[in-house]
C-alpha cells in the first residue's frame, strides 16, 4: 500500500465561523485530525488542502506539519467539489514523484476519531474493494422513524415495511464523515457516490461527533470535558 492522507479544509464556514482552527479545549479543531494521522503516517504523505492562509498559519504552527500549496482559484469557491479535490491533491503528490494506491480522507471536523481508528479501518482494506468508510448505527431508520410525503401530501414510510417494533428493523448505517480509505483507481473512475464495494468500519455516537454547528460543537465539549474528567 502506498498511502496520502488528505484532510481537506476550507477556509468559510458558516454553521461555526473559522471552525477549522477554532479552540476546542485549548487547541485548533483540525489539530485533532493531524494528531491522529500523525500517530500512523510520515508527515510527508499528510496532506493539509486549503484554499486559506489563516488555516496554512495555523497548522504550520501549532504542529510539525508544512502544508503543500494552496489551492487554485477554481478549488477555492463554494462551489468546488470534493471529489475536484482529491484529485487535485493526489496528482499533485504524482508530480512530486510520490504515486499513492490508497487514499486516507479525514474531514478536520470528526475530534474524537483516532490513530486506534485509522489502524483497525485500514486492517479491512484491500486492493479489490472500492472504499472502507466509517459509519454509526443510525437512529433514523428508514424503516421505522422516516417518512416521505406523497404525490398527495400525506406521510407515507420510507422503506415500506409491517415491522413494528425498532428492534425487529434492520441495522442501517450512516456516513459519520470521520474516515474514507478510497482505493485511488476507483476514484479516477468516478467519485465516492458510484463506488459499489464499500466496507464499513463500525465507530460509536461519541466517536462520530461531526462539528457542522454550535450545538455539535457544545457537544464535543461536553464529550471532551468528561474524557479529561475520566467518566467515560
Amino acid at each position: 500500500m502506498k498511502p496520502l492522507v488528505v484532510i481537506p479544509a476550507r477556509g468559510g464556514s458558516k454553521g461555526v465561523p473559522k471552525k477549522n482552527i477554532k479552540l476546542l479545549n485549548g487547541k485548533p479543531l483540525i489539530n485533532y485530525t493531524i494528531e491522529a494521522a500523525q500517530g500512523i503516517f510520515e508527515n510527508t504523505i499528510i496532506c493539509v488542502t486549503t484554499d486559506s492562509n489563516e488555516i496554512k498559519d495555523v497548522v504550520e504552527n501549532t504542529t510539525n506539519l508544512k502544508v503543500p500549496f494552496l489551492r487554485p482559484d477554481n478549488l477555492a469557491t463554494d462551489n468546488a467539489g470534493t471529489y475536484e479535490v482529491l484529485l487535485h491533491a493526489i496528482n499533485f503528490y504524482e508530480k512530486e514523484g510520490y504515486d499513492a494506491d490508497t487514499l486516507i480522507l479525514m474531514q478536520p471536523t470528526s475530534p474524537f476519531r483516532t490513530s486506534t481508528h485509522i489502524n483497525e479501518a485500514l486492517k479491512l482494506f484491500s486492493p479489490d474493494i472500492d472504499m472502507v468508510v466509517s459509519v454509526k448505527e443510525t437512529k433514523s431508520n428508514p424503516y421505522y422513524v422516516l417518512f416521505e410525503e406523497n404525490t398527495e401530501g400525506f406521510l407515507s414510510k420510507s422503506k415500506e415495511s409491517a415491522l413494528t417494533r425498532r428492534q425487529d428493523c434492520p441495522d442501517v448505517w450512516e456516513l459519520n464523515g470521520a474516515l474514507y480509505i478510497i482505493n485511488i483507481a476507483s476514484l479516477r473512475k468516478g467519485p465516492i457516490g458510484s463506488f459499489n464495494k464499500v466496507i464499513k468500519y463500525v465507530m460509536t455516537e461519541i466517536e462520530s461527533v461531526d462539528i457542522d454547528t454550535m450545538f455539535d460543537w457544545k457537544l464535543a465539549e461536553f464529550c471532551l470535558n468528561d474524557l479529561n474528567n475520566g467518566k467515560r
